[in-house]
């Protein structure tokens, strides 16, 4: 096993164990190898930046689930990658269907109702820098982030071009940023 593949286990290894750190280090090392193999499946950027968000969140949430016996690094995230990219071109346009049937109703709660086990102080000061946003800003922060809405399917929802939802989400977290006192 090479000193990167090994540095690479280790790292996934603390990741397992919640270090944001060694999760840093994983994706500053793979990140441009999955990229460009869920870009050989997803031939939009857009499409292919969501995807790439999905499976760095998989690899956090399963790095435990990692064995160095039965696979490299590279090659369990590369899995990972490739079926959050195959994930994507199923659901297609039929996922903002089915979550437009449950969305509106969903959002109320999930807004009056943070998840269990977080830190309810900052879930409400959350939420109240939330419906500090306009409707449509606050939505679609929520959609993208609790509901995994992608960009165009947001911009469909939305009626508006994708470059516009890209910039209005990135200024909608720079002012929730800013209102949680982020630095």
């Amino acid at each position: 096993m090479g000193n990167s593949q090994r540095d690479l286990v280790e790292a996934l290894a603390r990741v397992a164990s919640g270090d944001r750190a060694a999760f840093a280090l994983v994706y500053e090392r793979t990140s441009a190898k999955l990229f460009a193999s869920i870009r050989r499946i997803l031939a939009n950027s857009s499409g292919a930046e969501d995807a790439m968000q999905e499976a760095y969140v998989r690899i956090w949430r399963h790095a435990g689930d990692f064995d160095a016996s039965i696979a490299s690094p590279i090659a369990w995230m590369t899995t990972i990658a490739r079926h959050a990219a195959i994930d994507m071109v199923r659901a297609g346009p039929a996922k903002v269907a089915a979550a437009s049937a449950t969305i509106d109703a969903d959002l109320a709660e999930r807004m009056a109702a943070p998840e269990t086990g977080g830190d309810p102080l900052a879930s409400t000061r959350l939420a109240a820098c939330l419906d500090k946003l306009e409707p449509d800003r606050r939505g679609m922060v929520v959609l993208a982030y609790c509901y995994g809405l992608s960009r165009e399917e947001l911009a469909g929802r939305y009626t508006r071009p994708v470059a516009t939802v890209k910039t209005i989400l990135r200024r909608s977290l720079v002012q929730l940023k800013e209102c949680l006192g982020g630095d």
